[in-house]
């Protein structure tokens, strides 16, 4: 999309969109980044749009000769040359955000694959919390980037207890935990992610991910552990699904 100018925005549930639609009426887009979970669209004179997927977003690229299912679909953004981005969500938890004067800021939290996310941050930052494991790899203000998905997928690949205090970590399962992280989030990378059944999530070309193809506990309470006899259960933490074997996961 880098090079195309809008010509107007559609805000057709206006609380997912946050700003004034003019203020990226007109402005071309000179670029595209990534900040954990949110996608930035960049345009000239330092503004940007935030957009943040939540669990069903989506961007479609629609041209003259191929229009989509509008059913769902949130806010347009119209183009010089005809195009239209259109932003859906199913749910209406996703958000588009007009940011005014964008600079790449300094990340405050850790993120894996960045630099900052070292073990010695990583064991920091749980030794000084008394939340729920699983809720502060999901704290996107400590540590950015790792969803639901992900979390109960290291949390068993380490073998630790999603419900126990981060703080009760001794220092060789925060280490543990720490490697099971990188290893699950560049084993789903690999795979382009994971597309649940309604396949909401795509990737640029339009075609899926499968690592759901390899969840170990994620979506699959009621079957057998992959790492014993046992059951996988599923309790709410948090208003989230949590998938855990309690006999691997102490």
């Amino acid at each position: 999309m880098v090079g195309k100018a809008t010509s107007r925005v559609e805000a057709l549930e206006p609380k997912m969109f946050e700003g004034d639609p003019a203020t990226v009426t007109g402005k071309k887009i000179v670029g595209a980044a990534r900040t954990a979970k949110v996608l930035k669209i960049l345009l000239e004179d330092d503004i940007a749009l935030f957009i943040h997927f939540k669990l069903n977003g989506q961007l479609l690229l629609e041209t003259p000769g191929k229009a989509f299912d509008r059913r769902f679909t949130r806010v347009i953004l119209h183009f010089t040359d005809g195009t239209k981005l259109l932003f859906n969500d199913s749910r209406k938890f996703a958000w588009m955000k007009v940011i005014q004067n964008y600079r790449p800021e300094a990340q405050i939290a850790i993120e894996p694959f960045k630099d900052n996310f070292t073990l010695d941050n990583f064991s920091a930052i749980l030794a000084k919390s008394r939340k729920p494991i699983k809720i502060m790899l999901m704290d996107q203000d400590k540590i950015a980037g790792i969803g639901n998905i992900y979390a109960n997928e290291s949390l068993f690949a380490a073998g630790i207890d999603p419900f126990r205090l981060s703080n009760s970590l001794k220092s060789a399962e925060t280490k543990k935990l720490y490697a099971a992280i990188l290893k699950i989030l560049a084993k789903a990378i690999d795979c382009r992610g994971s597309s649940g059944k309604d396949e909401s999530y795509r990737q640029l070309d339009g075609g899926t991910g499968c690592y759901q193809e390899h969840f170990l506990v994620y979506q699959r309470n009621g079957q057998k552990c992959p790492g014993c006899a046992g059951e996988i259960l599923r309790k709410k933490q948090s208003g989230r699904s949590t998938f855990y074997c309690p006999e691997c996961q102490k």
